[in-house]
């Protein structure tokens, strides 16, 4: 039974993660070089204090422009309400929480800390391997 299956199972461990003190024009140089759509933005205890996203960018962007500001650090526009997945959730309630909230994807957490982030591909990885194999064994 998938509830059986953990989001430490199929999570992406190795993210590309900001600081808040980034430069903006760097952050989108990094979304871009790696080809993704947003990051993590992480203290140096590696707690989660935000996420950074293409349209928060575009946002600094504009709002840079407009009053003419030099610089525009990440702390500046990214969001701060970020909705987390525990490491331990079950991936049934995972997928539950993606068609509710139509996230794509959530950052993982243990202990407060930032130690992945769950997709929807991830979920449908979880689902195809147990169609494949069948339960986990316990």
């Amino acid at each position: 039974m998938l509830k059986i299956v953990k989001v430490y199972e199929y999570m992406t461990a190795d993210l590309v993660c900001l600081t808040p003190d980034t430069d903006l024009a760097k952050a989108i140089d990094t979304l871009l070089q790696h080809r993704i759509s947003g990051a993590p933005v992480v203290d140096e205890r590696k707690r989660l204090v935000g996420i950074l996203s293409e349209g928060d960018c575009l946002k600094g962007t504009l709002t840079g422009s407009y009053f003419e500001e030099a610089s525009i650090k990440v702390s500046d526009v990214m969001t701060r309400l970020v909705e987390t997945i525990d490491l331990d959730a079950d991936i049934i309630s995972v997928a539950e929480r993606f068609v509710q909230s139509g996230r794509r994807r959530f950052p993982v957490l243990d202990d407060g800390r930032l130690v992945g982030q769950i997709s929807r591909r991830d979920i449908l990885r979880a689902v195809k391997h147990f169609n494949d194999n069948g339960a986990p064994k316990v």
